[in-house]
């Protein structure tokens, strides 16, 4: 099958099978199929659709999303995983809104420029919004080919990686660019998946090397396997009087990078301890509770949450920004991995609302700030 017979199977395809009612694919511009790209990077499309949807109610455009703080933004992808991404995103808009004037640049080269957008990620905002011709390689479209052209190797090689651009460039074609990229995206995520291929249906499996071998299902090559380390860590859900948590600002950079959760400290350091240095109290432990296990793609967090008090003369309140009092009933837009997530829903199942007095001015407080959090540090 030639490359135009490539194009014109799948482009027939997607005319009758294709999915054409996904939330980026109305009212298409450069915006909405760039915050659709990077959700969909590594998260599958059932997944992403009601983040899509909050995430473009709170920020419609560009300028919204550049104006925005880091907060709301990481609020909106709480849960989404993989939370560079949500980073890259904010930093990108603030870049096309003082460089360009909030508009997207129109090259290749100008787009990969920005944070978080690789060359796939760029053509497929060209070819999507703009109608450019741009191939693209995404994990849907990698598989699709690597198993036509029965490609060995796996595909996150370099030497992999460059046969397989040089296909996508060959069967990209002049005319219909958009639809003919939302088709190979489709076949890949609908009919050529990972898992049982339904081979049969597929609008390309007359030519595809790897069905006609009979070995549909080993290509691409698996990732060379390797065992996880596991790491463990005790998170201290530190509780007030007035029934708040003491929540801390992770680094901009690395695992949840900029979100918001429990003080942690080394599963082999005695909590008291750990405490007593670097927060200056010594918390009354409450209760530890089941450990978790959060997975990352290269290890595995073994999580042990621990509950733990303080009386109402432990703490003095003053403005920080690595670290606040938080209102479990919810009290602002903060990003929390889902692990943190987790947590903070057990302890609102748990904390009825607040009845006394001090409990009460404390949540008249919060709301006249605009229900955000109130700050606080501790002594030492």
């Amino acid at each position: 099958m030639s490359s135009a017979d490539f194009s014109a199977a799948l482009l027939d395809w997607f005319v009758r099978h294709g999915r054409k009612d996904l939330p980026w694919q109305t009212e298409r511009t450069p915006y909405r199929v760039w915050v659709s790209e990077i959700m969909l990077q590594q998260t599958r499309v059932a997944t992403v659709i009601p983040y899509y949807l909050r995430f473009m109610q709170r920020f419609p455009d560009v300028h919204a999303l550049a104006a925005a703080g880091i907060d709301p933004v990481l609020h909106c992808w709480s849960g989404l995983g993989y939370y560079a991404r949500a980073r890259h995103l904010h930093a990108a808009a603030q870049r096309m809104v003082t460089q360009y004037g909030g508009e997207f640049p129109a090259t290749l080269d100008d787009l990969v420029a920005l944070p978080g957008i690789g060359r796939s990620t760029a053509g497929a905002i060209l070819a999507l919004a703009c109608g450019q011709r741009q191939p693209i390689l995404d994990g849907n479209v990698r598989r699709v080919l690597a198993r036509y052209h029965a490609i060995s190797g796996w595909p996150g090689s370099t030497a992999v990686q460059k046969q397989l651009w040089a296909l996508a460039e060959r069967h990209t074609p002049a005319q219909r660019v958009d639809e003919y990229t939302q088709a190979i995206m489709d076949l890949g995520a609908t009919l050529c998946t990972r898992a049982q291929p339904a081979c049969a249906a597929c609008p390309l499996h007359a030519g595809c090397q790897a069905r006609l071998a009979g070995r549909a299902t080993d290509f691409p090559a698996a990732r060379p396997g390797k065992t996880l380390p596991v790491r463990q860590v005790t998170m201290l859900i530190l509780r007030n009087a007035t029934q708040e948590v003491l929540l801390v600002r992770r680094p901009p950079v690395g695992i949840w990078g900029g979100l918001w959760g429990f003080p942690e400290c080394s599963a082999d350091l005695p909590l008291a301890d750990w405490a007593r240095q670097a927060l200056g109290v010594i918390p009354q432990v409450l209760e530890q509770w089941q450990p978790l296990r959060h997975s990352f793609s290269h290890f595995h967090l073994d999580i042990t949450p621990v509950l733990a008090q303080l009386d109402g003369h432990s703490m003095r309140v003053m403005e920080d920004d690595g670290r606040i009092w938080y209102n479990v009933q919810g009290n602002g837009e903060l990003g929390f991995a889902a692990p943190v997530q987790h947590l903070l829903d057990r302890l609102t199942a748990d904390t009825p609302p607040g009845n006394t007095d001090e409990q009460n001015r404390t949540m008249r407080k919060t709301r006249q700030a605009g229900r955000r959090p109130r700050q606080a540090d501790l002594p030492g």
